[in-house]
């Protein structure tokens, strides 16, 4: 399959072919970190620079694609190597702290691996796993973009004389500019909840690169218009609606993949801040040093971001574990929800601290960190825009309820 760009700033306009060749099964934790590391090191030196002059990464993705990164949940009975979600968590993490606007763009495509191997057929998980294995990208045609709930939906798929038919404008699309398959959600015409798996450059799909946030800007979490768009074979939809109360694991693990992104967040605005700080910071004329480094209020500071930093992601952590745990299992009603609150706790401390590490870089650094050519403000932007995904203040109230009243979180790719 190949797919057609939209030109936008920084495309490359053209074809994008699959690999060249089949990307590698990484068959342990061990050769997922070193690839993820290899891929951070890969895009880190140009991180500023695309986040200045909002240059999409295209040949980026095509390194992505190539670790074999994409496929490390795929099941060991499908021809993955299903590695565990600590290793998910790290991966991300390792990505982010490079370049989290890069590190985000696969976020929708291991939740939606989540919903298929919950909700898809057998033909439907051999199809696309396969898909996977053999280099597709998946994205996502994420919410309508109005001011109703983040669940309104009026992109339908309907029958005509001429076959299934899609239509709906959708926003917030991260990954979908760079995917070969667009997962979307749409009503039947019973007005059910379906998935509905798109090719990218099918007739009638439109991906605009309409995002314009201050952070994570080179995300390209724009628009995908689906203009009655053929849908060539049943086995590209999904029943979710099949599943509305069957409890399962798509929304804490997409979650535990937001919150992943923040702690890479983190890690790399204190990497920035100790490297600031021993190379081009100068002493405060109260401090009696003659180098930052020795600064007892710097030093002090240092250490207590380091602790907040390793506390969430201890925290993030055994939300990994007890997913993989449950996942091990039939998964219950109570035990979704104990993956829940456990992703909640996580998103909670890693949001709160990709925000204080990144706010703190210019305390400690000092002013000429504020400087435009290092770029440095891309962390804090990154940060406050990332962290916007799911509101804290929900999180805190299903951690509440939870703890207060026993009352199981609402599932959804949100919780």
């Amino acid at each position: 399959m190949t797919i057609q760009i939209t030109p936008s700033s920084g495309a490359e306009v053209g074809l994008r072919p699959l690999p060249p060749f089949r990307p590698p099964v990484l068959r342990d934790a061990v050769a997922a970190r070193a690839a993820a590391q290899a891929f951070a090191d890969h895009i880190a030196p140009l991180a500023a620079d695309r986040d200045r002059g909002r240059i999409l990464p295209w040949r980026e993705m095509e390194a992505y694609t190539a670790s074999g990164l994409g496929s490390i949940l795929i099941p060991k009975e499908h021809g993955g190597p299903g590695l565990d979600h600590v290793t998910l968590v790290e991966v991300f993490e390792i990505i982010c702290a490079a370049d989290s606007s890069v590190g985000q763009i696969p976020q929708n495509h291991f939740g939606v691996l989540q919903l298929l191997r919950e909700a898809g057929s057998d033909s439907q998980k051999r199809r696309f796993f396969a898909d996977v294995l053999a280099g597709h990208r998946i994205g996502n045609a994420g919410p309508e973009k109005n001011r109703n709930l983040v669940t309104h939906n009026t992109t339908r798929l309907r029958r005509t004389d001429q076959g299934l038919r899609l239509s709906g404008h959708r926003f917030y699309s991260t990954g979908a500019l760079f995917a070969h398959w667009i997962p979307t959600r749409a009503n039947d015409e019973e007005g059910r909840p379906v998935q509905v798996w798109v090719p990218h450059d099918a007739p009638g799909v439109r991906v605009v690169d309409d995002w314009s946030s201050f952070g994570q800007r080179t995300t390209a979490s724009g628009s995908v218009i689906f203009e009655d768009v053929r849908i060539d074979s049943e086995e590209q939809i999904i029943p979710v609606w099949q599943r509305a109360d069957v409890p399962g694991l798509a929304g804490p693990v997409s979650q535990l993949v937001q919150a992943a992104i923040d702690s890479g967040i983190a890690l790399g605005a204190l990497a920035e801040t100790l490297a600031f700080l021993r190379d081009k910071s100068r002493p405060w004329v109260d401090s009696g040093v003659s180098r930052a480094v020795d600064d007892p209020y710097i030093i002090a500071e240092v250490g207590r971001l380091q602790i907040d930093i390793h506390a969430a992601q201890a925290v993030l952590r055994r939300a990994a574990r007890l997913i993989d745990s449950i996942a091990a299992a039939p998964v219950t009603a109570e035990a979704s929800a104990r993956a829940s609150v456990a992703v909640a706790e996580a998103k909670i401390l890693t949001s709160e601290v990709a925000l204080e590490t990144s706010e703190k870089l210019f305390e400690l650094a000092g002013s000429a960190a504020t400087r435009a050519g290092p770029n440095l403000g891309r962390y804090w932007r990154n940060a406050r825009v990332h962290t916007l995904h799911d509101p804290l203040r929900w999180k805190f109230h299903l951690l509440g309820n939870w703890h207060l009243n026993g009352a199981l979180p609402a599932r959804h790719q949100w919780n």
